[in-house]
């Protein structure tokens, strides 16, 4: 792209140097057993067809009564789908499979120890643990339809049942990643206004049970301090019958589900008749720093979401062994471990632990001994699968029929890794974007009708109507090359309702940019502002580039972070890339890039020389790093995210911060003598 042409761009917008990659169809075989090869399902959900296309999501469900209105705008941007119509999450996740799939695997559990046994818990046996949850949660703890409950529960079958047992009173749930600390978890006890904790007492993590009931102490001390009182703390016992913490439990408060629930035996609960508009649970996004964020998702739309999307785009049938690598704790394990699949009562796979233990075969091992044929996860796990056991899916006989990948931009080369060495040349992929707000995927193939391109999430779902603005409100057309802030026209079903107890802040956050008239009752005059930086294909396929803010302006050069990352991976010993803005008195800011090796390789400058000369070849001179770091490993969250924010002051010499709540705190050290020297 000329100099000019990107020099002159607006602040919304970044010019995109890397090209287009070519299509990857999917397989005669594949197409064959689809659920979706209908193409005309996009004419059907064109938008003069909207909202009324959404009817056939709805229909997927099972309604004790059906909506008087599809959509109701009155209060835009709050909007509720299928209104007036009733249903129960819970009755539609287990109990109407009963009949026909009593016997069927609803969840198989992988603990973290390969000496334990994997648990295959049926539909039957799930629906008598949810029974028996909803009458604790009812009798025990006194709680009704409407009253908020905070779940900090790691990955165990435990936290299904529970969510599932909230669902089926109409209790809104509120699940906190079991990674985050104490302080976040009371944080959002405090905003929820929660009186009830259910957690655990313990966990494993990396082959160490980890004392989880000390949390739930910190916790409840955070929300007092902040004036909301927890009265009951429900501990599940990650071996019932015993006590795996050493943290005193506190009498009176402290109770241990394994215990309580045995007084509930046989019970059994009617599921709730729930309007379809009433909220689901809270999802918090994870930011460190302000209050909490709490998206607010309903019942009926984001069921029907998850419901659809889980059969179309993930391609899930009844007698498919289905494997969502994320955590529940997030909105992906809500929306595509719990909620989705178990609504077309697929069989969905929870492991406890982290996928590369006890070593980089075990995902393979657990995938070729559960026979999974789909297989879910993040370009984060991908990048580590890619750099610390590349040889180990040859070593396994699996066979995934697709793939998904979620969660970030991933770049074109790890893509076709994924592709070639973990799907075997086989499998479709689906590069899904969406987020916790959406509560299902915005942008994907459909994998039998759309073909495959590396590093772009697809055009938008049916239904989905995407465009991408430039600062002042003008369209940013298909095909320019130029990227700027992508926005959904129109609402969908799985979209959030507000944010809990901040409507000002919903409406500030995600509509008031764009807004055509802030007293509208149109849902045309509130376009929903993503705040990712994405371009458009000329074939309306959508490329996110990540968050608005992470995008490098070097002499008013506007360069994205992921293209700058995506060309280092090019360079075939680079396993992982990071790259983080450093101030510069001239050119404002210029990159510092950090590395990760793929293991048999060792740090030296010839490397360093190839990352910058790929740099230049991909994308330009401007986007030449100062300095490529070559590190041992990246600093990491216990979710596997790169932590670019404590590389970015190492490389300015600021303070990094508070890193113990890192999955490899250690490693920051090493990187601070590095760069120090």
């Amino acid at each position: 792209m000329a100099e000019k042409e990107y020099t002159e761009t607006s602040e919304a917008q970044i010019a995109v140097h890397w090209g287009e990659e070519g299509y990857y169809m999917p397989s005669v075989k594949f197409i064959a057993q689809a659920n979706m090869t209908d193409e005309s399902i996009y004419d059907r959900f064109s938008m003069d067809n909207f909202p009324d296309c959404f009817k056939e999501y709805a229909d997927l469900l099972d309604w004790y009564k059906y909506w008087d209105e599809i959509l109701d705008t009155s209060d835009a941007p709050c909007y509720k789908w299928f209104k007036g119509g009733l249903l129960n999450v819970s009755y539609n996740c287990i109990d109407r499979h009963l009949a026909g799939n009593s016997n069927k695997t609803a969840i198989h559990f992988v603990p973290e120890l390969e000496e334990e046994k994997i648990e295959h818990v049926t539909y039957r046996e799930l629906w008598v643990r949810v029974n028996e949850m909803a009458a604790v949660l009812l009798d025990f703890c006194g709680l009704k339809t409407g009253d908020r409950v905070t779940l900090h529960l790691p990955m165990l079958p435990d936290l299904p049942v529970t969510m599932l047992a909230c669902a089926r009173l109409g209790i809104i749930h509120s699940q906190v990643f079991g990674g985050f600390s104490g302080s976040a978890c009371g944080d959002r006890i405090t905003d929820s206004g929660s009186s009830v904790l259910i957690t655990m007492d313990a966990y494993y993590r990396g082959g160490k049970l980890l004392n989880h009931k000390q949390k739930a102490d910190e916790a409840v001390g955070i929300a007092e301090k902040h004036g909301q009182k927890v009265d009951k703390v429900l501990i599940w016992q990650r071996y019932p019958g015993k006590y795996s913490a050493s943290t005193p439990m506190v009498e009176g408060r402290d109770f241990f589900v394994n215990e309580v629930i045995k007084d509930y035996y046989g019970a059994r609960v009617e599921p709730v008749k729930m309007p379809a508009e009433a909220p689901l649970f809270l999802m918090y996004t994870s930011g460190t720093t302000g209050k909490p964020k709490g998206c607010q998702h309903d019942t009926g739309g984001y069921l029907a979401c998850v419901t659809a999307t889980s059969k179309y785009v993930q391609d899930i049938h009844p007698e498919d062994v289905y494997w969502c690598m994320a955590d529940i704790g997030w909105i992906t394990g809500h929306s595509y471990i719990v909620y989705g699949p178990l609504s077309i009562c697929a069989s969905t796979v929870i492991y406890e632990g982290i996928p590369t233990y006890p070593d980089a075969g075990r995902c393979w091992r657990i995938a070729q001994d559960l026979g999974v044929n789909i297989f879910h996860t993040a370009p984060t796990a991908i990048r580590a699968f890619r750099k610390t056991g590349p040889e180990e899916p040859a070593k396994y006989n699996y066979e995934f029929k697709h793939m998904t990948t979620v969660g970030e931009p991933i770049e074109p080369e790890v893509w076709k890794w994924y592709y070639e060495v973990v799907g075997k040349g086989k499998a479709v992929i689906v590069d899904t974007w969406w987020q916790t707000e959406t509560g299902g995927f915005l942008c994907s193939t459909i994998p039998a009708i759309k073909p495959m391109k590396p590093g772009s999430a697809g055009p938008g779902m049916p239904g989905i109507h995407c465009i991408i603005y430039d600062d002042k409100g003008n369209e940013v057309p298909p095909g320019k090359g130029i990227a700027g802030n992508l926005c959904i026209r129109n609402p969908w079903p799985g979209m959030f309702q507000t944010i809990w107890g901040d409507r000002d802040r919903f409406v500030r956050q995600y509509f008031e940019k764009y807004c055509k008239d802030s007293s509208s009752k149109d849902w045309r005059d509130w376009p929903y502002l993503t705040g990712d930086a994405a371009m458009m294909a000329e074939d309306g396929y959508v490329r996110i580039l990540g968050r608005i803010d992470d995008v490098i302006n070097v002499s008013g050069h506007r360069l994205g972070t992921k293209e700058l990352e995506s060309a280092a991976l090019v360079v075939e010993e680079v396993a992982e890339a990071a790259v983080v803005p450093i101030r510069h008195d001239i050119k404002g800011v210029e990159p510092d890039i950090y590395v990760a090796l793929k293991p048999g390789y060792e740090p030296s400058e010839e490397i360093a020389q190839k990352v910058n000369a790929a740099l230049v070849r991909e994308i330009g001179p401007i986007a030449k790093a100062r300095k490529v770091w070559i590190v041992p490993d990246m600093p990491k969250t216990r979710s596997g995210k790169i932590m670019r924010r404590v590389l970015a002051a190492i490389s300015n010499k600021s303070d990094v911060g508070d890193t113990m709540t890192l999955a490899n705190p250690e490693v920051v050290e090493d990187i601070k003598k590095m760069v120090e020297n």
